[in-house]
């Protein structure tokens, strides 16, 4: 692969991962869900879903906030019922954040709205791109510069 390749990847990636381009697309997957789900708690819960129970200062680095806004945004969450706090079983003094059956729920019905999402972004290109596209991101991923 020559340089060219990488410096367009490169860029690609620079989009995908502004926090902008994120707020945005999380704005408009959470409409609808309730007062508590919006672009700001949905990477609390989408966070939660792929790691299991974690503290706020585990999760904090995964959300892109410090600690005490992960904090903030689990108290809406749980609030709501979509998270509890239970006791860490390794550190007395901390608490892990678990999603409840609604927030699993409402992490189910917010992956679907995602996959639609991008599945109707990707319905005019040719029969087969798109499967390819997410076998190459997936390898991508696996033994790129991310692994």
């Amino acid at each position: 692969m020559d340089n060219e390749a990488g410096h367009e990847i490169a860029d690609a990636l620079g989009m995908l991962l502004r926090r902008g381009t994120r707020t945005q697309l999380h704005r408009r997957l959470t409409e609808g869900m309730g007062e508590a789900v919006d672009e700001l708690t949905y990477p609390v819960l989408s966070t939660l879903a792929r790691t299991g129970p974690r503290s706020a200062a585990d999760l904090a680095p995964d959300v892109g906030v410090d600690r005490s806004g992960v904090t903030r945004r689990a108290s809406r969450l749980e609030a709501a019922g979509l998270i509890r706090r239970e006791p860490d079983p390794a550190d007395g003094r901390a608490y892990l954040l678990v999603l409840t059956e609604e927030g699993r729920a409402a992490v189910a019905e917010l992956r679907d709205r995602l996959a639609a999402h991008i599945s109707t972004s990707l319905s005019a290109w040719p029969p087969g791109e798109a499967e390819r596209f997410a076998h190459d991101l997936r390898r991508f991923m696996t033994e790129g510069p991310f692994s």
